[in-house]
């Protein structure tokens, strides 16, 4: 909602800065989007008079003027021909800048100096919409008056003198304040803001015509489910004309054209008071009378923005005796429009269902201001107010008489709303000890009615959105201000703190966890295609094969529930590296889909799945699952495996961990894939993939990773290179320099394997890097050597090892 300042104050004293406004405003719930100053772009420009006319020297087009610019007397050439001596002119002197970005220097033409320019108005940023009485192709000859009673004088600033200074802000209005898309809405808000009075709007009018309403129209409501008031006021000796300056400036910085008095007055009054109004030329009523009703199928009319429109019986339409002369709250008929020569008009003010109205906005195409107020739901009290001030703005600007009453049809008045008053209740609500005398004030200030017993408060008819207590308070507590709500919990014994189950916690640190480790999180489709399991070489007789059919599938790709996650992970794999990524480390926390029999419903297995492929080897994934492990105090375990057709033989392991109540259980596999598998995909070469099932890592989790205070002491490094048999694990020697080292070793590193020339066949050597620290003080070099001799004793012993020099 754009809101002219200049307007706003015709309702509201604005007594503080506009930076200071606009923040206020948008506390109390009128959010301002941007702030405009229509004229920033224009300084140094005056009025001036020119008092001499002379010809160019050289130049036979060219005019040479003196002009009075208050301060004296400056030449500016200029090669308008419509110049006179004595004309009133804006003129930009040198310096100065005009819109898009123009400034003025003075300089010479044709070797004749001059020191600035004269305006036409497109160089001020203006039309003929505005400026009507002025040529396109000259400079803006302005009168000695302006309509506004301004006695333009040399010097003056053609800024202010023009009212080219407007600032505009725009307001975000949400869809449950439609009474704010109105000047006199916004002032309504601005008051109770800042705490003063807005004035109220009581339109006056005169009725100088002859006759009454009713001998000129009679209005008939066939459907008053869709039209629960229809008001019509009539205007003769109409003289259609231009609007004032003042109307066409205010319509223009609301983002409005204007066209003629008229049409101006129901855009003028739509948007200082909300309610959309509608001007018909009488003479085109035929039968004089309207009605309101639903169109038939297939009727049609051109509208007034000179398209054919083709309606059914959902559409709300006003009609004459015979046809459809508008769009029900959309948009006006070409036949009855307003023209040169209208002499008699029909002013509409009425009250449409907002459903409807969106409706047919929708259907038609056509969305306009009109529409856009209605299907939002208008008051139907304001209808009144608003075709009485479109009347008072006729007599006003003299452009009609109006004729005595009016006719008035409201079939479905609606019933005044009464909500309970309990200040206890809102300050419980809102946490606040808010007095009860100012949420009083505030709720009245708002225009709601306290009943005598001060136990509710009566609804105004503007604000359909209020309709219990819950709305009260949060009046109450936009008014008091959010920023003095204290925040507090919620008082009873049923409160209690929201916190994350100890499952979600576990598959936070997973995630976490993994996302350290370099890797990125995927999301993929829990359904699946039948031919995944031959592209995973699955046995014919795999369970894997027993699949949830989806009854309605968007096609064969989609038509079952997945079993496993390893086709979804090697797809997205094989769809970066088909797009030149080098590597990816992905991984996904999802569902499998299990049958149950006698059950109708599968089991649903959280699973988590990690994919590696470029850069990337076993012993990276299978570090990734160890550091997983350790995070969450897990023991685990990896046993090769060589009969899983998915994976390749002899570099594939099932992952195994250990708990009080589980003993040892394999909880997953990791591995590379099988060549084959990642052929069918168009996969990369070497791919790698564990799959771990969720359910017992959150059973047999010993800690979640708290924050701990780095350490105080220094650490100490020692590296061990051992020669021991090719057939033992890495994972036995790590479990046993572990257990040898005891609580001061902090971390260890394999940083080396090798097999080859200087190593006895059947042997390998065996490099790591330990880093040893105490927490409560500096080691020694004898406390680190003894730890060092009873791992390399305990190697020894267990595996025959022997210490590499």
């Amino acid at each position: 909602m754009k809101t002219p300042i200049s307007w706003l104050k015709d309702f509201v004293d604005l007594d503080v800065d506009v930076k200071t406004y606009i923040h206020k405003m948008t506390m109390s719930g009128s959010k301002v989007e941007t702030v405009e100053e229509l004229g920033s772009e224009i300084s140094k420009v005056v009025i001036g008079k020119i008092v001499e006319i002379g010809k160019h020297p050289d130049a036979d087009k060219l005019l040479v003027t003196q002009i009075d610019v208050g301060e004296g007397i400056i030449q500016i050439v200029t090669g308008a021909q419509n110049v006179f001596a004595g004309a009133i002119v804006p003129v930009a002197l040198s310096g100065s800048t005009l819109p898009h970005g123009i400034t003025i220097k003075k300089g010479k033409l044709r070797g004749v100096e001059s020191n600035g320019m004269l305006c036409s108005i497109a160089e001020l940023n203006l039309t003929l919409d505005d400026c009507p009485n002025a040529t396109e192709d000259g400079i803006y000859i302005l009168p000695e008056v302006t309509e506004d009673g301004v006695v333009l004088k040399p010097g003056m600033d053609a800024k202010e003198a023009l009212r080219l200074n407007e600032v505009v802000m725009e307001f975000e209005i949400t869809p449950n304040r439609p009474d704010c898309l109105s000047i006199y809405g916004i002032a309504g808000e601005t008051a109770v803001t800042l705490g003063v009075q807005r004035k109220q709007m009581c339109p006056v009018v005169k009725e100088i015509g002859t006759g009454i309403a009713k001998d000129f129209i009679s209005v008939n409501i066939n459907d008053p489910d869709l039209c629960a008031r229809y008001i019509a006021r009539v205007v003769t000796d109409v003289k259609i004309a231009p609007s004032p300056k003042w109307m066409r400036d205010r319509l223009k910085a609301a983002g409005v054209r204007a066209i003629s008095n008229i049409v101006d007055i129901t855009n003028y009054v739509m948007l200082e008071l909300g309610q959309p109004l509608h001007a018909f030329d009488m003479r085109d009523l035929q039968g004089s009378q309207i009605i309101v009703r639903r169109a038939a199928d297939g009727e049609k009319m051109f509208t007034l923005d000179d398209q054919e429109r083709e309606l059914d019986s959902s559409m709300l339409v006003i009609a004459d005796g015979k046809r459809p002369v508008a769009v029900a709250g959309v948009m006006g008929g070409q036949n009855s429009e307003i023209r040169n020569d209208t002499t008699t008009v029909l002013f509409e003010s009425a009250s449409f269902v907002g459903s409807s109205v969106r409706t047919t906005s929708k259907r038609l195409g056509l969305r306009t201001e009109s529409s856009s107020r209605f299907e939002k739901g208008l008051d139907t009290e304001n209808a009144f107010t608003a075709i009485q001030r479109a009347c008072e703005l006729v007599e006003l600007l003299g452009c009609g008489k109006v004729v005595p009453g009016l006719v008035d049809e409201y079939p479905c008045k609606p019933e005044a709303v009464s909500v309970a008053f309990r200040p206890e209740k809102i300050n419980a609500i809102l946490g606040t000890h808010i007095p009860v005398e100012q949420m009083i004030k505030y709720l009245t200030d708002l225009g709601f009615v306290l009943n005598e017993a001060k136990t509710a408060f009566l609804v105004p008819s503007f604000r359909m959105d209020v309709k219990r207590e819950e709305d009260l308070a949060e009046e109450v507590a936009r008014l008091f201000d959010y920023n003095n709500i204290r925040p507090t919990l919620l008082d009873g014994k049923q409160a209690m703190m929201g916190k994350k189950s100890f499952k979600q916690q576990i598959e936070d640190v997973i995630v976490n966890t993994l996302n350290g480790c370099g890797l990125s999180e995927i999301y993929t489709y829990s359904f699946g295609s039948p031919k995944a399991f031959d592209m995973l070489n699955t046995p014919k007789d795999s369970n894997l094969r027993n699949v949830v059919v989806i009854s309605n599938p968007l096609g064969e790709d989609y038509s079952i529930m997945r079993t496993t996650t390893i086709g979804d992970m090697l797809a997205v794999l094989a769809r970066n590296f088909n797009r030149r990524m080098d590597s990816a480390a992905l991984f996904e926390m999802s569902k499998v889909y299990i049958p149950r029999e006698g059950e109708p419903l599968p089991e649903e297995k959280p699973v988590l799945t990690i994919g590696m492929y470029g850069k990337y080897d076993f012993f990276d994934i299978k570090g990734v699952v160890e550091e997983l492990f350790d995070k969450l105090g897990i023991t685990g375990d990896f046993d090769p495996v060589a009969d899983c057709p998915t994976f390749h033989p002899g570099r594939t392991a099932t992952i195994k961990i250990a708990g009080a109540e589980i003993g040892v259980a394999e909880i997953g596999v990791v591995g590379e894939i099988n060549p084959e598998v990642a052929e069918n995909y168009s996969a990369a070469n070497r791919n790698y993939i564990a799959v771990i099932d969720v359910l017992p890592l959150v059973h047999n989790a010993r800690k979640i990773p708290t924050f701990k205070q780095l350490p105080k002491y220094p650490a100490m490094t020692r590296d061990l290179a051992v020669l021991i048999k090719e057939d033992v694990l890495i994972k036995e020697i790590q479990a046993m320099i572990k257990q040898r080292a005891g609580k001061i070793l902090e971390s260890i590193s394999l940083f080396d394997v090798y097999k080859g020339n200087q190593v006895p066949e059947g042997m390998k050597s065996v490099a790591y890097s330990l880093v040893f620290r105490a927490s409560d003080r500096t080691l020694t070099d004898e406390e680190v050597g003894k730890a060092m001799k009873k791992i390399t004793e305990g190697l020894n012993f267990q595996f025959g090892a022997e210490l590499r020099l």
